[in-house]
């Protein structure tokens, strides 16, 4: 079995979100994904519309994802490919380079994000911005 780990913070669940699981999925037979947890969103400035939990739920609803887990810390990431035997890591293309320090432990790939939406646009939108 191949499995996949990507993560996010999965707020404002949106067609751009979808489309980054599918394409996961479609690397391998297994798909994890870790959810920022609202504290680690803290640190890194954000402040979620929905907490953990609630967006937790939702990913886990899709149907390309097996399992959920929560992201707490940047650092977290060798020790869940280990744990969890992934064989790819998967992110976007937002982030090209900076997770190239898996590559000891499993394949790296960066996907191109979907055009024309982000969670940030939505929250705009919402705002009247």
């Amino acid at each position: 079995m191949k499995k996949v780990l990507t993560y996010g913070t999965f707020d404002l669940l949106h067609h751009g979100h979808i489309n980054l699981l599918k394409r996961a999925k479609a690397l391998g037979d297994h798909l994890t994904v870790a959810v920022s947890t609202d504290e680690f969103n803290l640190g890194k400035g954000k402040v979620c519309t929905y907490p953990y939990e609630e967006r937790a739920c939702i990913v886990e609803a899709v149907r390309f994802v097996d399992l959920v887990i929560p992201e707490t810390s940047w650092e977290q990431k060798i020790e869940d490919v280990k744990e969890h035997h992934i064989d790819v890591f998967v992110i976007g293309d937002d982030w090209e380079g900076k997770f190239d320090f898996l590559k000891e432990y499993c394949e790296v790939v960066y996907l191109p994000r979907t055009e024309g939406i982000s969670t940030t646009q939505i929250k705009e939108t919402l705002s009247g911005k």
